[in-house]
């Protein structure tokens, strides 16, 4: 699978796999071209619209799909919407948000934009550890450019290398702007980053000033590399306290091919396994594509 996955250079590949628990409606492991992850959002979306869209779970409007990951049960309601299929993740409101993120004036030399465009830095996680940075303006998040050799000062060896950055209004109910770098992943770029959004609402409806019991955020990435993606989130807060988290947005089908990896026995049907990458087949990207391999005879095709 991580063969694949590397061939594929998608930001992530996930494989859909017999389930364990009948409970739940299969197992499903995620890759990026240089590992595997525990968990990732807008994957985990884009394969559960995937499934409905191909007719491999029965189509009911909504349908809720519970997907066995490395991290237990990831649950996904999808629902058809303008035409098309929309999906949102849910999470427990669980966010681990530790402290010793680098400093603004170090994060701005990763990148590579003046010290004053860096207005915060901090890290969050909800599956996938990320450090955010607040940046001033639309523009200084486009004309950044990653500084190799000042990430790997700052960033490599920390608790997340990755960089989600962004610009924007932080209120509940406020627009972002973004982009995401996960070099150490083999990702020079993410289009979307389900985990990261989900993270950032968590770490922002924690905190005491928000007194409201939704704070909701909606994320435009992907735009620089052309490959747009819209993406919902929402924290959940009751008590002072965040119970739940989601993430979700619109998907489309792109395409689909074979692959034939020599030596494979015959895949019968009953066994049936697909992947889709998410830049491919993305719960919010609008103009990737998508892979899919069918049970039956394995056949060779390049990547799609």
């Amino acid at each position: 699978m991580q063969k694949i996955a590397r061939e594929f250079n998608f930001g992530e590949t996930t494989f859909v796999l017999p389930k364990k628990d009948p409970a739940n409606t299969c197992r499903v492991r995620i890759f990026t071209p240089r590992a595997e992850l525990d968990f990732a959002g807008a994957p985990s979306v884009g394969t559960a619209c995937a499934l409905v869209m191909k007719q491999h779970v029965r189509l009911s409007d909504p349908v809720q799909l519970i997907l066995e990951g490395n991290v237990g049960p990831v649950t996904v309601d999808v629902a058809q919407r303008n035409g098309g299929f929309h999906g949102t993740l849910t999470l427990s409101g669980k966010i681990e948000a530790p402290t010793g993120a680098p400093s603004p004036t170090e994060l701005a030399a990763v990148l590579s934009v003046e010290p004053a465009a860096v207005s915060q830095v901090f890290f969050a996680g909800v599956g996938v550890p990320l450090c955010f940075a607040e940046l001033d303006s639309n523009e200084a998040v486009d004309r950044a450019a990653i500084n190799r050799a000042a990430w790997a000062a700052t960033l490599s060896r920390a608790w997340s290398p990755h960089i989600f950055f962004f610009a924007g209004n932080l209120r509940d109910g406020g627009k972002l702007y973004a982009r995401m770098w996960a070099p150490a992943l083999g990702v020079e770029e993410d289009p979307a980053t389900g985990s990261a959004c989900a993270a950032l609402v968590g770490a922002m409806a924690s905190k005491h000033d928000f007194g409201g019991t939704a704070y909701r955020l909606p994320i435009q990435q992907g735009v620089l590399m052309g490959r747009r993606s819209e993406i919902e989130a929402e924290a959940r807060k009751s008590g002072g306290v965040v119970t739940s988290l989601s993430v979700g947005g619109a998907t489309a089908y792109i395409a689909s091919g074979d692959i034939d990896v020599e030596g494979l026995p015959v895949i019968l049907p009953e066994s049936e396994t697909s992947y889709h990458g998410s830049g491919a087949l993305s719960p919010h990207d609008t103009n990737g594509r998508n892979s899919e391999k069918r049970g039956g005879r394995p056949k060779k095709s390049g990547c799609a």
